[in-house]
């Protein structure tokens, strides 16, 4: 055996290793990770690593002990295992106060809302057997805290004075101080939280709210939809066969590739906009989790499912494609299979706890979404396209497989970006600045790889 095939071969038992550390970490505390599935604009996260805020990415995971919070120009959405979201608008803040399994399996969640506007597009597993309990979703803000035990989509906004509740879909339970009532689809609750300093006042009201058979509309309400209508129409298309107990992660891989079927190897899936010398590898970086390690980021936008599941395998005259499977093991570090001789395989860092940038690395959309006319290129793989902002993506790859040329496309009429000022309904001018706290990144080399996008089309 050569000595360069016996490094490769240490370097992948490193790497499996490493991976197993993770999974079994994970397992052992029922602990659940789920994913900051989009980025727009200035956007920060606390991963509870002692560091604070730093700039968030597109797939960074997200554990118990987050902290998530926008700018004024920010957005961001985090996506559950079952598909379920909460997003939050401009100004907002929340903390993931629990993440983890319970003993029948169900999934607990803990969200605390500290500011701003959040939106829940939830839809829990149904429980047929009476005797268990089902996933629980509770979400905090003030002195306050609303049950989701079915599906619902709602929003929330939150100031100093008071709460609104409005209920798109659904119903939802929300509980005070002084009891509990249901607020119904299409109806709104308004809580003044002024009266909850006075709650050891027995002579004062513990707290006041007002039902109302309507709500108001919010300048976010239409990104929330957009990102909701994505979802819906991409989380079932593309004809996959695969059997994942996992939503989360399916509408981009529809969005952004497609399943197929290759003799000796399954059912697999492929980005569009790939060249011959592409890499899964090429673009991404590191980033440390306490308890878990450095884990691997991917820069691409559909890269969550196909980085913590299943694995990578290199398919003579079809390339990079990614197999489905190893749904009980999340893993941190990339699975390779059958990888090309001089394939560099992802390798965390060995010390440090800061994040670690490859290629063209971690991903964020700009605020103002996609520009009007947006250039792919040959070996991108999607890298900067923006979910949902091109349509008919299948039909483009097609083309510039034949033409192996960049392809220029107009994109979907980005929704604006507003900041909350004081109280409900009123919004402040979008902000071009886009400063925050050092993100404490390196820079680490890249793989070998084809062309990168140009630097118009890349994220900011």
């Amino acid at each position: 055996m050569s000595i360069a095939r016996l490094g490769k071969i240490l370097a992948m038992l490193a790497v499996l290793a490493a991976a197993f550390l993770v999974v079994s970490a994970s397992a052992e505390s029922k602990a659940r990770i789920v994913r900051l599935s989009e980025v727009q604009g200035t956007v920060q996260i606390d991963r509870n690593t002692g560091d604070g805020f730093n700039k968030a990415f597109i797939n960074l995971p997200v554990i118990e002990g987050s902290r998530l919070k926008t700018g004024k120009d920010g957005r961001a959405e985090v996506e559950f295992e079952d598909g379920s979201a909460l997003r939050l608008a401009p100004g907002s803040e929340v903390n993931f106060i629990h993440l983890a399994l319970g003993d029948d399996g169900q999934k607990l969640s803990t969200v605390q809302l500290v500011s701003g506007t959040v939106y829940a597009n939830l839809h829990p597993k149904s429980v047929y057997d009476k005797d268990k309990a089902g996933d629980q979703f509770l979400l905090n803000f003030a002195r306050e805290s609303i049950t989701v035990a079915q599906a619902a989509h709602f929003r929330v906004e939150l100031d100093d004075a008071r709460a609104a509740v409005a209920v798109f879909k659904g119903k939802l339970s929300a509980t005070t101080p002084s009891g509990q009532f249901d607020v119904a689809e299409k109806h709104s609750a308004t809580i003044d939280l002024a009266s909850n300093h006075l709650a050891n006042d027995d002579s004062a009201p513990k707290d006041s709210f007002t039902i109302a058979k309507n709500y108001d509309t919010d300048p976010s309400d239409a990104w929330d939809h957009q990102q909701t209508d994505y979802h819906d129409r991409y989380a079932t298309a593309g004809g996959s066969s695969i059997n994942s107990p996992y939503a989360y992660g399916m509408s981009d891989l529809n969005y952004y590739g497609n399943f197929m079927t290759v003799p000796g190897f399954g059912n697999v899936w492929q980005p569009y906009f790939i060249g011959a010398n592409w890499s899964p590898f090429q673009d991404g970086g590191w980033a440390f989790y306490p308890g878990g390690g450095y884990m691997w980021v991917s820069g691409y936008p559909w890269g969550w499912m196909p980085y913590n599941y299943g694995n990578w395998a290199f398919v003579p005259g079809f390339g990079w494609v990614w197999q489905p499977g190893l749904w009980n093991s999340f893993s941190g570090i990339p699975r390779v299979v059958n990888p090309p001789v001089r394939t560099k395989i992802p390798t965390p860092p060995v010390r440090g706890h800061q994040t670690v940038m490859v290629g063209l690395g971690l991903a964020a959309n700009p605020a103002a979404g996609a520009p009007l006319r947006l250039t792919i290129n040959p070996g991108s793989a999607g890298f900067g396209v923006p979910r949902g902002s091109v349509r008919h993506l299948d039909r483009l790859a097609k083309t510039m497989e034949r033409t192996s040329r960049p392809v220029v496309v107009a994109t979907a009429p980005p929704v604006s970006t507003a900041a909350p000022t004081t109280g409900f309904g009123t919004r402040s001018a979008p902000s071009s600045t886009r400063g925050g706290p050092s993100t404490g990144m390196t820079p680490m080399g890249a793989p070998h790889r084809s062309a990168a996008p140009p630097p118009s089309s890349r994220p900011h």
